[in-house]
């Protein structure tokens, strides 16, 4: 089963001031929720601004194969006939999750404490990605992996048990994946399930989890922890879900409006849950021009209008801490400290060594590419930027079928000397399938 593609290098070059109004897409990580509480609840779930790239459609496949009736009504407008907790069939063939690890890793959650047999598949990206880290709490809970390739990769097979036994589980490392996979296979198990955050991470899970009925309670653990409650064998009851503007996809034209000279943009109904907002916490740091133009609340979730001007940035330190809350800001916050005065250190990014490439070292590779200063120290990535003198660009640049890395180096490639190229662009359809048209609406020059 092969996904392999040509690839399909892509160019950005500076052009003038980007300037205009624009809103990014739904949240990925809300939207696979969306499919996923849409086929546990019982009745209809209504879902509006739902990202339509490819890993959530890889979801709402999975929620298909596993008994939900899932229809789509228009662009982002979809609706999920659920089974209910419990009434989980057993799909009929393979569940192929592309590239998608927060689909695959949440579903198994799901299958996982269920009476049936699934198995999990995706593409050669997802087949190197670790899931040993979703295996071990399943297993304490009953589940059998019946197969699995070397160190819990997919393709794997999982057996659920008759009945789900619940656990209290303390995540190795500050995981919003695992802490859902956990919490989502809790939903099948009697009793009390509890959770143990040393290190907060995003809380759309808990939020939905309360949204659709189920009983949860959350309590701070420690100086930056939580304790989180989960009562099994509840009836989740379809609610309607209102998908906000992904606020990883926002932060390429964020970026992009702080480097390109004279750009002035308004980036529309963005979430600024405080659980995902490090980079703007960051950037404002490093002296950006970013005010909020409007607050309102959506699907239970704060969101605003930006409004992003170019601006000189200075280097900063970013604390560790801050990692959870921006795990996926980091390759286009590092292309941002490349136009800084002074140095970005952004300390311990283990978790980016296991996202859908190396991200750490894919970063540095790039950066040195392109004639940006920088090295890895440890678990620290370090920026020495170009104290607002020109970035010289180039490529082409290796993204490791990863679209975050590709976007990034897209971004930098509208504010550097010479044209930067991105080896394959295939993958930015993941995640932000309308990034190039948006940018250029923009002003800038991608394609």
């Amino acid at each position: 089963m092969s996904h392999d593609h040509d690839p399909v290098p892509v160019t950005a070059r500076t052009g003038g001031p980007l300037k205009g109004r624009v809103r990014v897409p739904g949240d990925k990580s809300i939207s696979h929720r969306a499919m996923i509480f849409g086929l546990l609840a019982i009745g209809e779930t209504k879902v509006t601004g739902l990202l339509e790239g490819e890993d959530v459609m890889r979801t709402a496949a999975a929620a298909r194969a596993l008994g939900a009736i899932v229809h789509h009504d228009g662009p982002g407008a979809w609706r999920v006939q659920g089974v209910g907790v419990g009434g989980l069939r057993e799909p009929a063939d393979v569940l192929d999750f592309g590239n998608a690890g927060t689909g695959s890793r949440l579903m198994m959650g799901v299958c996982g404490s269920h009476p049936i047999t699934t198995t999990f598949d995706g593409d050669a990206s997802l087949r190197k990605r670790p899931m040993r880290r979703i295996l071990d709490p399943l297993e304490q809970m009953g589940t059998v992996v019946v197969s699995q390739q070397e160190g819990g990769r997919v393709p794997l097979t999982l057996r659920g048990p008759k009945e789900a036994i619940p656990i209290t589980y303390r995540p190795p490392v500050a995981s919003a994946q695992i802490k859902s996979a956990v919490l989502l296979a809790a939903l099948a198990a009697p009793g009390e399930t509890t959770v143990i955050e040393a290190e907060a991470t995003r809380d759309h899970t808990e939020k939905m989890l309360a949204h659709f009925g189920a009983e949860i309670t959350v309590t701070p653990e420690g100086e930056h922890g939580r304790r989180i409650v989960l009562k099994g064998q509840p009836e989740l009851k379809a609610a309607p879900i209102v998908v906000p503007a992904d606020p990883s996809s926002a932060a390429f034209p964020l970026v992009a409006g702080l480097i390109v000279p004279g750009s002035d943009i308004l980036i529309e109904s963005v979430m600024t849950n405080p659980l995902r907002s490090g980079l703007l916490t960051t950037l404002r740091e490093m002296g950006a021009d970013i005010t909020v133009e409007r607050e309102a609340n959506e699907g239970g979730e704060t969101v605003c209008d930006l409004r992003v001007r170019a601006s000189s940035l200075t280097g900063v330190t970013v604390p560790p801490e801050r990692a959870p809350a921006m795990i996926d800001e980091y390759p286009v916050l590092a292309v941002a400290a490349s136009f800084a005065t002074g140095t970005t250190r952004m300390r311990g990014l283990q978790e980016l060594r296991v996202k859908e490439s190396d991200r750490l070292a894919a970063v540095e590779a790039g950066l040195k590419a392109a004639g940006v200063t920088c090295r890895i120290e440890g678990d620290d990535l370090i920026v020495e930027g170009s104290g607002g003198g020109p970035v010289r660009g180039g490529g082409p640049i290796a993204t490791h079928l990863d679209h975050r890395i590709a976007m990034s180096f897209l971004i930098l490639g509208l504010a550097t000397q010479q044209p930067v190229v991105v080896d394959d662009g295939a993958m930015i359809a993941t995640s932000f399938p309308s990034f190039i048209p948006l940018m250029n609406g923009l002003g800038g020059q991608i394609g």
